[in-house]
């Protein structure tokens, strides 16, 4: 058994790993090479004080970060062993990996991180193809093998009551002017290396519109253009809501993401309902699950969607002095 990872690993892993999606694209990470292990930790200073003042955002972020990371060292056959919070008086540091044994890796393994590169937000219009139950039962064990779950709002009635939570939730969150402004401040209509390019960010949304939907990219839609009148919604929720439960959700999220593409599907995070306090407790009594929503995604068939930028990966590493 190896006795540590190598800052090479470390830096190949962690180019994967800034893949991953985050709130307004603020990338809340670092990663740390400390006695052989990598450690994912929370970066404070990209913390969005108005959207998330929690830090469930940020955490959810890191987690699908840390998804990647497992993916990445899997795939170049040094698995890791994972430890959530491992050290009670360092709260930022929200998981450990270790090398575990060298093996090779499996199937799904090999199918999940070919994909990392083409999983982009798709925030545009969806076609009305519907999606496949079995495509539906894909993204399910997905999550469960997270330690998730994922519930599908179908039927009309289902997905009216859902926009109806989501709308308000939308609606307090722009009651809010220090939100409004920490919103604008993340589009970028000049290249940057994160937050959500303006020709990325989708149509403005109109009062007809089913769903809500963040104004990042200022383009009015072509007239007739409206989003589809029934999408396919799916809350991922995991069995707490504590920091750990939401590093796990942000994993759990990640493995849903990187399925749906590899079945082809486009992917839209909506977050407001989740923000919203009361709206996420709304959420959870219409769903009748136990435990907590994490995530709502909107799921379908569409025209591929954009990449948005990353920091280099030199930006979010921590090495030993003598060994960058």
């Amino acid at each position: 058994m190896e006795t540590g990872f190598t800052v090479e690993q470390l830096r190949a892993a962690a180019a994967d790993a800034v893949r991953a999606p985050s709130l307004h694209n603020s990338q809340p990470w670092r990663f740390r090479l400390r006695d052989g292990g990598i450690e994912v930790l929370l970066d404070r200073g990209r913390r969005l004080p108005a959207t998330d003042p929690s830090g469930w955002g940020a955490r959810i972020a890191c987690g699908a970060a840390l998804f990647n990371l497992r993916l990445a060292l899997a795939v170049a056959g040094t698995p890791a062993t994972v430890r959530l919070r491992p050290y009670p008086t360092e709260p930022d540091v929200l998981a450990r990996l270790v090398p575990d044994v060298p093996r090779r890796p499996t199937p799904t393994e090999q199918m999940l991180y070919g994909v990392i590169p083409h999983r982009f937000s798709n925030r545009a219009p969806f076609w009305p193809d519907p999606v496949p139950a079995d495509v539906r039962w894909r993204l399910g064990e997905a999550a469960r093998a997270e330690q998730g779950w994922l519930e599908m709002v179908i039927g009309v009635s289902a997905v009216n009551a859902f926009a109806e939570v989501a709308r308000s939730a939308n609606r307090v969150l722009e009651r809010d002017p220090a939100y409004r402004a920490e919103l604008a401040e993340w589009v970028r209509s000049a290249p940057a290396p994160d937050g959500v390019p303006a020709a990325a960010g989708g149509p403005l949304g109109e009062p007809q519109d089913l769903l809500p939907s963040r104004g990042f990219g200022g383009r009015s839609r072509a007239p007739g253009r409206d989003f589809e009148p029934e999408p396919l919604v799916a809350v991922l929720g995991t069995a707490g809501n504590t920091t750990t439960d939401q590093v796990v959700a942000g994993q759990a999220l990640q493995r849903v993401l990187l399925t749906a593409t590899d079945a082809g599907l486009g992917v839209s995070m909506m977050s407001q309902p989740i923000e919203v306090p009361g709206a996420r407790e709304a959420l959870r009594l219409s769903l009748g699950r136990f435990g907590t929503p994490q995530m709502v995604m909107r799921i379908g068939y569409g025209q591929p969607g954009s990449p948005t930028p990353r920091r280099s990966v030199d930006e979010v590493l921590d090495v030993p002095v003598g060994q960058a």
